[in-house]
């Protein structure tokens, strides 16, 4: 029961950030739902394939971003709206931001740093957190442009009667 309330704490955190981001960009107001239920889908999907199935996060990132873009463009044609509209704000929560802060801070040390050693150790820690961020947020992008790509028909045509 504790992992099962592990998944659905971190699904619903996803939707509310989700619900944050989706009002900043002023869609119309039912689809703020509907980017709150994909973004909780699709965390929870990077969390138990991080999880459970041992994967990092790039390729968990990955997959999730995938589930997100095939959920936004089934619910698209309901709501009259571009996919795009569900799965920008849904895709914001997986946002690496820790790897980015890290990656920030870790610069900022290197700067700082007294000696070679330091400066080899925080610049080294700059590189791995910068590089996982870039290709989170790569996978992120391309696994939520795939499905859009895929049917691309039916994703530019969401917004026809």
């Amino acid at each position: 029961m504790h992992i099962f309330q592990e998944i659905i704490q971190d699904a619903f955190f996803a939707a509310i950030a989700a619900i944050g981001f989706a009002a900043i960009s002023n869609p119309p107001r039912a689809t703020i739902k509907y980017s709150a239920i994909i973004a909780a889908v699709g965390h929870a999907t990077r969390f138990c394939l991080m999880r459970f199935a041992a994967l990092n996060i790039v390729v968990s990132s990955l997959a999730g971003a995938f589930f997100i873009g095939i959920l936004a463009i089934i619910i698209s044609p309901k709501a009259k709206c571009p996919p795009e509209t569900f799965a920008f704000p849904a895709l914001l929560p997986m946002i690496p931001g820790i790897y980015a802060y890290r990656t920030i801070q870790a610069f900022v040390m290197s700067m700082a740093a007294s000696g070679e050693a330091d400066f080899n150790h925080y610049f080294y820690l700059c590189e791995s957190n910068g590089i996982t961020c870039a290709f989170v947020i790569l996978a992120m992008v391309l696994g939520q442009m795939i499905p859009i790509l895929m049917f691309k028909n039916r994703a530019f045509s969401s917004t026809r009667g």
